[in-house]
């Protein structure tokens, strides 16, 4: 779960290195470091963040025409300078950056110390890049020989570059099950895990494919080649010059200004998507392929963390919606039994950022089953959406906070898009209520804006509970996972262990947990539930629980057995999980903020988890 940027051709590669470092550190935060060439090897590496890898070379020499960065995000040896990338061998020769898991890395080491080699890290990247020189010291091969003989007996993923400073006219690169982009310039090429810092120099691209090596010219040029060496004809893909805006503006973290872009993002995602002339959803990959929609026996959704709860919302809505039976899974539990899927099922994928590895892996599984495969992304071009049938785009820009706000409500809004688009299919729903769940539909920017008005009340539920250690979240069908994800929220970026339950499972076992120090958050804003939702809240008051409401205006809810009343925008029920997800993601970051917590970087978690 690392970000690669690298540069070889005719300019100084390292302002453009770190420009790429800046974009990809979502990608990991724990160090980062560069290798610059330029007749000698430069070598920086600092724990922390990009900036403080700035300030550390700061006066260094940095100028010279080949440059790859890197910054980490541990899985071997903790983060300190020596684990930091990129790594070299032992004559110091080749140096490396790598993104994955070297899986049999302890046997290469244990064989590698039989031959004399010493180590200078606890990192598989390491054992990596002392085994290349190996093959190439034992073998007198070249760079290009050694790296793929070497890569022949790894087990594991990566994506990697790789650089013989004694022949610094090219840089190997190889990718397996990690994601490796080039960009194609003008006497130059670009390497980044993924193309977005790379858009903004080239619209050139070629995505690897595993098993895919590349040796890259100073001039320019390039070979593709596999690991038996044959020719790989490579594939140009035209990218957008990225206009995603990395500055802060008047916020103080990405995350709170990514919850208050949700107005714009979600429309982005639902106004091309809706025919109101004639009310109707317009989704052309569903469209094209109607007949799977029509006749699937099952879906089957597989996500992780957030986008998992987006897709158990997702159930609620497309069984009730469309009378289709659903399934979801977590993509890294799925591969891992002997899951159902037959060749009329479809499976729906869905991923922020298209890479996630355990989510690839279950798309996989999927597509050899001979499931019709769709998924649901923000990156156009990523892995996932390349190893798709069909692919629905959220369109809302780069989101850099490691906690998912607009990304998630961007995919509720397609789920219920979707579910409406099967319906409408299938004939499942009255025209008169289908009608007006369009139209609501499109009023949802106005409506989240409204919502966000609740931050002042957010901030003041915090100040009031932001110290206790511990929080419960209920909610009753589509908003038992909202209240899932206002727990994943508060865990992720505040450290406050939360759990998020059926509000009818409380008193099966939750219960107990109850006294005066348990903040307890009630999603009540399906009005079909209410009555229920207030039984459950006066059970917890019984017990001396901390009661903070979420309803819809206009519900009579007894205000004297809540301790806060957050009242949001009245919609349609299967609207409602999306604005009820706001004011949790506003609590989560006012109570985090309060605890000192960095909301966009929280401790030992990465924004794109690109290994398993």
């Amino acid at each position: 779960m690392c970000g690669i940027m690298g540069y070889i051709g005719r300019k100084d590669g390292y302002p453009m290195v770190i420009d790429g470092l800046k974009k990809l550190e979502y990608r990991g935060y724990d160090s980062a470091g560069v290798a610059i060439m330029n007749g000698t090897l430069s070598l920086y590496k600092k724990q922390g963040k990009v900036n403080q890898l700035e300030q550390y070379i700061h006066n260094q020499k940095t100028n010279g025409n080949i440059a790859l960065g890197h910054t980490r995000w541990a899985t071997h040896g903790v983060p300190n300078d020596s684990n930091a990338h990129p790594h070299t061998s032992e004559s110091g020769r080749i140096v490396m950056v790598h993104n994955g898991i070297i899986e049999n890395y302890g046997a290469l080491k244990s064989f590698l110390v039989t031959k004399g080699f010493t180590f200078q890290s606890d990192t598989d990247s390491e054992v990596l890049v002392q085994y290349i020189e190996w093959y190439q010291i034992t073998y007198k091969l070249t760079l290009k020989e050694a790296v793929r003989r070497a890569l022949g007996d790894v087990d594991g993923s990566y994506a990697i570059v790789v650089l013989d400073s004694l022949n610094p006219d090219s840089v190997i690169v190889a990718k397996q099950d990690n994601p490796l982009v080039l960009g194609i310039g003008v006497d130059e090429i670009y390497i980044a895990s993924d193309a977005s810092p790379i858009s903004t120099y080239t619209q050139e691209v070629i995505y690897l494919q595993d098993g895919d090596c590349a040796q890259l010219f100073d001039d320019g040029t390039y070979t593709i080649f596999d690991l038996e060496n044959n020719t790989v004809e490579p594939s140009i893909t035209t990218v957008k010059c990225s206009n995603d805006n990395y500055s802060l503006e008047e916020y103080d973290s990405y995350m709170l200004k990514e919850i208050f872009q949700q107005p714009e993002s979600v429309k982005a995602c639902i106004s091309p998507r809706i025919d109101l002339d004639n009310y109707e959803i317009v989704i052309p990959e569903i469209d094209n392929h109607k007949r799977i929609f029509a006749n699937a026996n099952k879906i089957t959704i597989i996500g992780c963390g957030t986008s998992w709860h987006a897709g158990l919302i997702g159930e609620y809505l497309i069984e009730s919606l469309a009378d289709t039976c659903v399934e979801v899974e977590y993509a890294s539990e799925f591969r891992y039994r002997s899951p159902i899927i037959r060749e009329n099922d479809i499976v729906i994928a869905i991923s922020q950022s298209g890479e996630t590895a355990d989510t690839l892996a279950a798309l996989k599984l999927a597509n050899e089953k001979g499931a019709f495969t769709y998924s649901l992304v923000n990156t156009e071009g990523s892995t996932i959406a390349r190893h798709s049938d069909a692919v629905s785009y959220l369109s809302v820009g780069i989101e850099i906070g490691v906690a998912s706000t607009k990304a998630f409500t961007a995919q509720v809004s397609l789920l219920t898009m979707i579910a409406l688009k099967i319906a409408r299919i299938k004939g499942t729903m009255e025209t008169k209520e289908y009608k007006s769940i369009v139209s609501q539909l499109s009023e949802l920017p106005t409506l989240i804006k409204k919502t966000l008005e609740t931050n002042s009340m957010m901030h003041e539920v915090a100040s009031c509970h932001y110290e206790k250690d511990h929080a419960m979240f209920l909610g009753r069908g589509a908003n038992f996972p909202v209240a899932l994800e206002g727990a994943l929220k508060l865990k992720e970026i505040s450290y406050i262990h939360a759990e998020g339950y059926p509000a009818a499972e409380m008193k099966h076992g939750p219960i107990a947990l109850i006294d005066e120090k348990m903040p307890v958050f009630v999603v009540a804003t399906n009005t079909s539930a209410l009555s229920k939702m207030i039984s459950n809240v006066q059970e917890i008051k019984s017990r001396k629980g901390q009661v903070i409401v979420l309803k819809e205006e206009g519900q009579d809810f007894p205000e004297e057995i809540a301790d806060h009343i957050i009242s949001i925008p009245q919609t349609h029920e299967v609207l409602s999980p999306i604005l009820s997800s706001i004011p949790l993601q506003l609590y989560s970051y006012h109570a985090a903020k309060m605890r000192g917590c960095n909301v966009d970087q929280p401790r030992n978690l990465a924004k794109s988890v690109t290994v398993e």
